[in-house]
């Protein structure tokens, strides 16, 4: 009744509705230029609704309406409503999360270029998203060859007088740390990394040319020939770059291929005529999705982000409403853009080519998504086989011991569920009842301990969305028989009934349960490949949080130890002094002398020094 309710009085104004289910997800946001028209047009029977809306309608329970005050407004929204919930029903660009970008901090007085995997708003240049890792690598790589940018993460500004480091001898860097180039100079070197990003090589070839020129005829000889190594590596880049149209104009190219619910969308970029690059992005759909819709979410979801758009996109098929992604890419190009779908000629060509290769890597896709299955299909058996399970496993977890000559002891618990690691799920514990020297087996009891008696007490209070509530179908430790003995003893102790299994890194051997030898799969079998990566990535967890317990205790003092001694206060004492010796020396008028100290901290700091 509420449904209806909210259906029979929707506005007629453009703007964004989301659609939930029972649950409360959202299943399916979109926008409308008339939004009781668009929403009401889901439930009328009579409509021939294509099979991926009549099975959401089924699923909504609930709606909510954003009016805006333009289309365009409600194209942005709706983007930005896509990316923070990831609707069922909606095309969704694939793990875009993990997509790299290329940081210019042009914020910064002496910029930096960075590989980073979050776009923030705080002033820099991000080129990409790109979807090869490798490529944005061999790219910085590159560009730290052909011009000397600092690598540092120290924060410069103009007129510093540090040392010069390692890089500055080498030839790798200008030194701006040690006064040793302008901000001006700087700023020139850097706008030519970014028209090497932007892909017009062919206008930064003719300044790079003519400023070796200047630096020769004043006899600066090795400054004209770091130009001259530029403009080589450039040459040799641009040679590779396909000529593919007579104008000098910029465009992208757009092609599509589907299978199932799996999308790939090929970017052919095109720069004053040249092809200077390409990428593509897989997108997960219904698979009843039309070409028109991919095609559309793909436009929102890419360049939203997108650190260039040119004038023009060409597509291989026309959009409903083209004006309103028209009006909204115009706004953040700052100009005119426009989306062609051209027919016949050397468009219509070099677009055939696009679908090509996005249908080349759809395939291959498929074919390694099929490989991958096959193979953790036959990994599961062969688990089901070895730990005589009734079933394969669907859920497992892993258990990882760390410490340093019995310091700092921590345990990990990873989670592989469903073909993938569940990191939501990983926990990480602080060993508290080992004192003394190393104890793997004890410290094995209290974490299988401590996370059995968690979820037993979860399930108890029928604790909603409990973090330890779900169990797994097999447990790994990672050890060998001693250890899964201590881990199988805390199972009975609290009545669980759930197969443990241990692995021994040193030969990959498997310990089960009732028997005393191990049993030695085929190095190259799929089960132990399995097992192995599991064991591997809560070593890496387990590690990881090791290391950040030492690093934080080295980085701890005597001086944190004493009260009304904050971060603040602490980095004066040591600036003032230069280390916790000199200030141990100090007498209380010498320490009254730094900023902040009170004669009644000074006489607390005096003490407690004195006294340690």
């Amino acid at each position: 009744m509420d449904l209806q309710h909210k259906l029979s009085n929707l506005p007629t104004a453009p703007g964004v509705y989301v659609m939930r289910n029972e649950a409360g997800e959202v299943i399916y946001v979109g926008k409308a230029v008339n939004l009781r028209n668009r929403v009401r047009s889901y439930f009328q029977k009579s409509a021939a609704h294509p099979l991926k809306v009549r099975v959401m309608v089924e699923h909504i329970h609930d709606l909510e309406i954003i009016v805006t005050d333009s289309e365009v407004e409600a194209l942005i929204l709706e983007n930005h409503l896509i990316k923070e919930y990831s609707p069922r029903y909606n095309v969704r660009l694939k793990d875009d999360k993990t997509y790299p970008y290329i940081k210019v901090t042009v914020q910064e007085d002496f910029p930096r270029v960075l590989m980073v995997r979050r776009r923030l708003n705080d002033g820099a240049r991000y080129f990409g998203p790109y979807t090869d890792v490798t490529a944005v690598k061999k790219t910085l790589s590159f560009l730290r060859t052909l011009f000397p940018l600092r690598t540092c993460s120290k924060k410069i500004v103009e007129g510093q007088q540090d040392r010069p480091c390692l890089n500055y001898h080498i030839g790798r860097c200008l030194a701006p740390c040690a006064g040793l180039v302008s901000k001006e100079k700087y700023g020139e070197m850097i706008a030519e990394v970014i028209m090497f990003l932007e892909g017009r090589i062919d206008r930064l070839i003719p300044e790079l040319t003519e400023k070796m020129h200047q630096a020769a005829a004043k006899l600066e000889f090795e400054r004209a020939a770091r130009f001259r190594n530029q403009i080589r590596g450039l040459q040799t880049l641009a040679e590779r770059q396909k000529m593919v149209a007579q104008h000098n104009e910029d465009q992208d190219y757009l092609g599509c291929a589907r299978y199932g619910e799996l999308a790939c969308v090929q970017v052919f970029f095109v720069r004053s005529g040249k092809l200077v690059g390409r990428d593509h992005f897989l997108l997960e759909c219904s698979a009843e999705e039309d070409e028109g819709e991919i095609l559309r979410s793909f436009l929102q979801q890419y360049y939203q982000d997108a650190s260039y758009i040119p004038r023009e996109v060409l597509i291989p098929e026309e959009l409903d409403e083209p004006a309103v992604l028209e009006d909204w890419l115009g706004g953040l190009r700052g100009g005119r853009v426009y989306l062609r779908t051209p027919k016949r000629g050397a468009k219509r060509q070099l677009l055939d080519l696009v679908i090509k290769n996005a249908q080349v890597v759809l395939d291959e896709t498929k074919s390694r998504q099929a490989f991958k299955e096959k193979a953790q299909e036959k990994a599961l058996q062969e688990l089901q086989e070895v730990a005589d399970l009734p079933e394969p496993p669907e859920r497992i977890e892993a258990f990882d011991i760390s410490n340093l000559q019995g310091t700092n002891i921590v345990a990990s618990l990873v989670v592989w569920e469903d073909g993938d690691f569940k990191s939501s799920d990983y926990r990480r514990f602080r060993i508290r009842g080992v004192e003394g020297a190393p104890n793997d087996y004890e410290s094995m009891r209290e974490a299988v301990r401590r996370r059995f008696q968690r979820g037993l007490q979860e399930r108890e209070e029928q604790v909603k969305d409990g973090k330890f509530a779900a169990f797994p179908d097999l447990v790994l430790i990672d050890g060998g028989k001693g250890q899964l003995s201590a881990a199988l003893e805390v199972r009975d102790e609290l009545g669980l009934i759930m197969p443990f299994i241990a692995l021994a890194e040193r030969r990959e051997e498997l310990y089960l349960e009732g028997s005393s030898e191990p049993v030695v799969l085929p190095l190259d079998s799929p089960g132990l490949l399995l097992l192995r990566r599991i064991r591997d990535e809560a070593h890496r967890f387990a590690l990881t949080y090791h290391r950040n317990l030492r690093g934080k205790a080295a980085r701890t003092s005597i001086l944190d130890e004493i009260p009304g001694v904050g971060p603040k206060r602490k980095k004066d004492l040591i600036k003032h002094f230069g280390s916790v010796k000199r200030i141990r020396e100090a007498s209380l008028e010498e320490l009254q002398q730094v900023p902040g100290i009170s004669a009644k901290l000074a006489g607390e700091i005096y003490q407690h020094m004195q006294k340690s």
